[in-house]
């Protein structure tokens, strides 16, 4: 597996992000600002329908805000409009982003053309051999248990080597041996100097965060959390 250099330095920014619907009269993002440090996982809660999905697809760049900036070491990528330069990003949105038709190695091999990385070096002894995927790789995507498809979006997602890894309710209904597959490679990104922002309702992935905040009322606001999950239920 290579690993990525000056972990140290790694800053990431969102600065008065705006997001709205219907023409503006919906507003979802009001006034979004995040900083995380290089080696930390930034947990994002919040009630069904607040936003969580829509900040990391316009981070992620599938989704366009009216206002705001993004930037990963001072290198500013938009969120208004295309972007000309490509960030250092992968996403694993809630929808499985995987070819049905295809099985996992075909798949593997569409993700990685042009890759840093090679998917063959990843199997035996990488990011797709702690994930599992060696299990599964003739299976068809069609096929596989929703485990299976979140472990091989993951191996997909990160293909390109990232520095900031975005994740969408990764552990939605996966049984205990998968979340734990998942969090053991989650770890290893970190210890890269990586960051991961994730999305969660998950109270395993709650306490897996170095750092919490919540998003109501399109503001974010970091957040305590001291295992009490019936007092964070009401703050939701």
């Amino acid at each position: 597996m290579k690993e990525n250099t000056n972990n140290s330095s790694l800053t990431v920014q969102v600065e008065h992000l705006q997001k709205s619907f219907r023409h503006g009269k919906k507003k979802v993002l009001t006034d979004i600002c995040l900083t995380a440090q290089g080696g930390k996982c930034i947990g994002i809660l919040g009630a069904n329908g607040c936003g969580k999905s829509t900040l990391l697809s316009i981070i992620a760049g599938t989704q366009r805000a009216e206002q705001g900036s993004f930037l990963i070491n001072e290198t500013e990528y938009s969120i208004t409009r295309k972007r000309k330069n490509i960030p250092p990003i992968g996403y694993v949105p809630q929808e499985c982003p995987l070819i049905p038709e295809l099985n996992a190695m075909d798949n593997l091999k569409l993700w990685y053309c042009n890759s840093p990385l090679s998917w063959e070096a990843e199997l035996q002894n990488g990011v797709l051999a702690m994930l599992g995927i060696p299990d599964f790789l003739k299976t068809p995507v069609e096929k596989m248990s929703g485990g299976m498809k979140k472990r091989l979006s993951i191996g997909c997602a990160v293909a390109k080597n990232p520095r900031l890894l975005l994740l969408d309710e990764p552990g939605a209904a996966l049984d205990l041996v998968c979340k734990e597959r998942i969090e053991v490679y989650f770890r290893h990104f970190k210890q890269n100097g990586n960051i991961i922002l994730l999305a969660t309702h998950e109270e395993r992935e709650i306490a897996f965060c170095d750092e919490l905040f919540l998003l109501k009322e399109g503001i974010l606001r970091p957040l305590e959390y001291d295992g009490n999950i019936h007092q964070l239920a009401g703050k939701l």
